[in-house]
């Protein structure tokens, strides 16, 4: 199957706020911070100041990165679109459009780590941290020739 990208819209809040409630229960290290109610609304709000691309996997939201200008604010993969290169596509249409990204992530995930590593983000230092209260590393991008 095929995955097509596609700019978020409102109908689109319940799946992408089920993927992100998922991902806190997927993880010993996530605390368990929010209700799906509250992962469904704040996705609605980054769907409605435009932030969010979706990655469509046989007609559903397989995942999306939400980004406001350089900062990648989200980036979360539903588990059947897991390893078919949803995010990787994802990053690559967030380069296209952008000279430099800058991203958090938590020293836990390790996964995620090493993605961003493979998909050219280098470490930049710790990032304050959020919410969640984990450490965490600010990651960069930058268009080749453009540091």
């Amino acid at each position: 199957m095929r995955l097509a990208l596609r700019p978020a819209g409102p109908a689109d809040a319940f799946a992408m706020g089920d993927i992100l409630w998922h991902f806190q229960h997927q993880h010993d290290w996530m605390p368990e911070l929010y209700s799906l109610a509250e992962c469904v609304t704040f996705c609605r709000a980054m769907i409605e100041r435009g932030w969010c691309t979706i990655a469509e996997l046989a007609g559903e939201v397989g995942g999306f990165l939400a980004r406001d200008a350089e900062e990648i604010c989200a980036l979360y993969i539903a588990d059947p679109a897991k390893g078919r290169g949803a995010g990787r596509l994802l990053v690559e249409h967030a380069k296209a459009r952008s000279d430099r990204l800058e991203l958090r992530c938590v020293e836990p995930n390790l996964a995620a780590r090493g993605f961003y590593a493979a998909q050219g983000f280098v470490e930049a230092g710790t990032a304050p941290r959020g919410e969640d209260n984990l450490p965490a590393i600010t990651y960069v991008w930058p268009k080749e020739g453009k540091a």
